[in-house]
């Protein structure tokens, strides 16, 4: 179960980036008048290839960081930072790297290539979704206590993404997909999700993150600092909570959780797909793609808490062998797993 459920989540975000792309600058009546409720259901095929966006490649980057540094010896952060710089230099340097990537992302990258410290290189102001779209590979690693997830996510943003509410949402998002890939189920999962965001929510990981990342505009102490971003994020989770009631599978996903641009907006969106459709993850992937905000970020992560609940046998056969990156993908699965 293990590799499985590793593997489903990676490419299940891999799958939702490639199905939601095509969708992402679309209004809804658009979308709806190229195809029927819930959605896109087939991957868009180029030459043979199903092309993702940067948000699948900054989760390799990511994952690729996890390897390394375990290869080193035990998660620790500053082994983590340097790996993570390594990784996001590589891919900001890349030739692939055209795929409309996030603005806070560049600037972070150029600051980080002229050697600029992390905790200054990450724009402290921005809680996009940047940050938790390529958090996945934290919640798989194997052998990670749950400290070091918390710290390993939180520290993953703030490279790029300094607010509270991203480092949050980082947080909270690998705490889903862990949760999912250990049986938790996904009607279940709000629950415990704000159970979580109540225990973390004045817990300031200043081993991994220092003593200035809190310094600013957002609080006079680290735990003012960090509980800003969970009150955000608590505050969405209420959003959900409304959303799923609703039960509407017809409406726009983003139409009560947000339009998926900001952090915690993205994780609700995108878990609300997977809770309106249940045990149907490739629909729950069409929902989210047919989505009027940031489509690909928010199919992406449906897709990470799909394949996390579902295994590899929540996605067709056939998508796996047109998807972009799958020999990384598959590299990375078992990497992660060990």
């Amino acid at each position: 179960m293990g590799y499985d459920r590793v593997a489903g989540s990676l490419f299940g975000l891999a799958y939702g980036d490639a199905l939601g792309a095509p969708t992402e600058f679309l209004s809804y009546a658009e979308i709806m008048r190229r195809h029927d409720v819930p959605g896109p259901r087939h991957l868009p095929v180029h030459g043979g290839v199903a092309l993702v966006t940067d948000d699948t490649q900054m989760a390799l980057a990511v994952a690729d960081a996890l390897v390394d540094t375990a290869a080193d010896g035990p998660l620790a952060p500053e082994p983590f930072a340097a790996h993570l710089r390594e990784r996001f230099l590589a891919w900001y340097a890349s030739p692939d790297n055209n795929r409309a990537p996030g603005t806070t992302c560049l600037r972070a990258c150029e600051a980080l290539a002229d050697a600029v410290d992390w905790v200054d290189a990450g724009v402290r102001g921005s809680k996009g979704c940047g940050a938790n779209m390529r958090v996945t590979p934290v919640a798989l690693l194997d052998g990670i206590d749950e400290a070091g997830r918390c710290a390993a996510a939180q520290l993953q943003s703030a490279l790029t993404h300094g607010h509270p509410t991203a480092l949050a949402a980082s947080d909270l998002t690998a705490a889903a997909v862990h949760a999912l890939r250990a049986g938790v189920a996904p009607r279940d999962l709000p629950a415990c999700l704000r159970a979580h965001a109540h225990a973390q929510r004045e817990v300031y990981h200043g081993d991994w993150l220092g003593d200035r990342l809190w310094r600013g505009p957002f609080g006079t102490t680290p735990e003012a600092f960090i509980a800003r971003g969970w009150d955000e994020c608590l505050g969405v989770l209420d959003r959900l909570d409304t959303a799923v009631a609703l039960n509407d599978r017809r409406a726009d996903p983003c139409q009560v959780t947000g339009a998926g641009w900001i952090a915690e907006e993205a994780l609700a969106t995108g878990l609300l797909c997977v809770l309106l459709y249940e045990g149907e993850p490739v629909d729950a992937l069409a929902r989210a793609a047919a989505s009027s905000g940031d489509s690909d970020s928010i199919a992406a992560l449906a897709g990470a808490f799909a394949g996390a609940a579902y295994g590899m046998g929540a996605w067709p056969d056939a998508w796996e062998s047109v998807i972009e990156y799958r020999g990384d993908l598959t590299r990375l699965s078992g990497a992660l797993t060990r």
